[in-house]
């Protein structure tokens, strides 16, 4: 596998967690930039970091980079993915790798014109296990797939300011916990929903609170998804077929599924490890750059956001900045 320099834009909480894997990897994180110097300086002494920018532009100049990953709020996302384009850098950024489809079209179009590779830090596109199932599945492991069920709550503290549930800053649940709803749905869904019902709660700041979603494609294949931040609910996503269905369990970095028979026998389906998913992402973007693959999870990602866009339209909530 060849290594690669990464940079790090943005260097949050995530970010020191994915440093650590980038060094596991590679021996090193090649540089990390920040608007903050002693931001920037703690965070490369932490990480052994040699090259530190407070100037994200003049990071992006540097052709000694690869890969930048971008781990700042989502509402900022497409501003530092087209930068970094524009200057020959592949970039790995963080989920939701943007607020909507026209932002990622954008990037798509220009990634493919410089032959650049653009990927999104969703852990389920990078996982072991879920390849493991996918190929379980496209060999009749559970027969034809029929409907998935997904829940995910996150209980954020009540705090108007946060960025959570804040419109200016693209807050809500639906991107924040929903891609990854979405997008273990997507994953097991044969094509694309082209039939949506959903309901929605709002928040006092007019982000989503809560939702439930109802997905359908046209090969009859059906999802349910129900998605709250101020109240917990179990990781739980299930792909239930003819012949048997999947259940995973904390299913954003899992590492085990099991199978469910109509007689009751249940099978445990294992791959990966739990505490490697960060690693797994490093590989794959390290793999994808090194074969210039520009599709792929891209294209599962293009999918989920073109789903959120028409499920935001249904509900009347649009950003302040779109």
């Amino acid at each position: 596998m060849n290594k690669m320099n990464w940079a790090i834009l943005g260097p949050g909480t995530i970010a020191a967690d994915f440093a650590k894997a980038i060094t596991e990897v590679n021996g090193n994180v090649y540089a990390v930039g920040s608007r903050k110097l002693e931001r920037a300086k703690e965070f490369a002494s932490h990480n052994n970091i040699k090259k530190i920018y407070v100037s994200y532009e003049e990071m992006l100049k540097d052709e000694n980079i690869d890969i930048v990953y971008i781990s700042t709020p989502h509402s900022n996302h497409y501003e530092y993915i087209m930068k970094s384009l524009k200057n020959n850098k592949h970039v790995f950024c963080e989920k939701a790798i943007t607020v909507n489809g026209k932002q990622l079209k954008e990037i798509t179009d220009l990634a493919n014109e410089k032959n650049l590779v653009v990927r999104e830090a969703m852990t389920i596109y990078h996982m072991p296990l879920y390849k493991k199932l996918r190929e379980l599945i496209d060999a009749g492991k559970i027969g034809k797939i029929k409907m998935i069920q997904v829940s995910f709550g996150s209980l954020k503290e009540y705090d108007v300011n946060n960025r959570f549930f804040s419109k200016d800053l693209a807050g809500g649940a639906l991107l924040d916990i929903g891609t990854y709803a979405l997008s273990f749905t997507r994953y097991f869904l044969s094509s694309q929903p082209q039939e949506i019902l959903t309901t929605v709660n709002k928040f006092e700041t007019g982000v989503d609170e809560q939702s439930g979603i109802i997905l359908k494609n046209a090969d009859n294949e059906m999802a349910v998804i129900s998605l709250t931040m101020r109240a917990k609910q179990p990781k739980k996503g299930v792909v239930a077929g003819e012949l048997g269905y999947i259940t995973v369990d904390n299913f954003p970095r899992a590492d085990k599924a099991t199978i469910t028979y109509p007689d009751g026998k249940v099978e445990i389906i294992e791959a990966g490890d739990t505490s490697k998913a960060l690693i797994y992402e490093v590989e794959d973007m390290n793999n994808y750059v090194s074969n210039k693959r520009n599709m792929d999870t891209l294209g599962l990602s293009i999918d989920v956001m073109s789903l959120m866009d028409e499920i935001r339209n249904e509900w009347g909530i649009k950003y302040s900045f779109e």
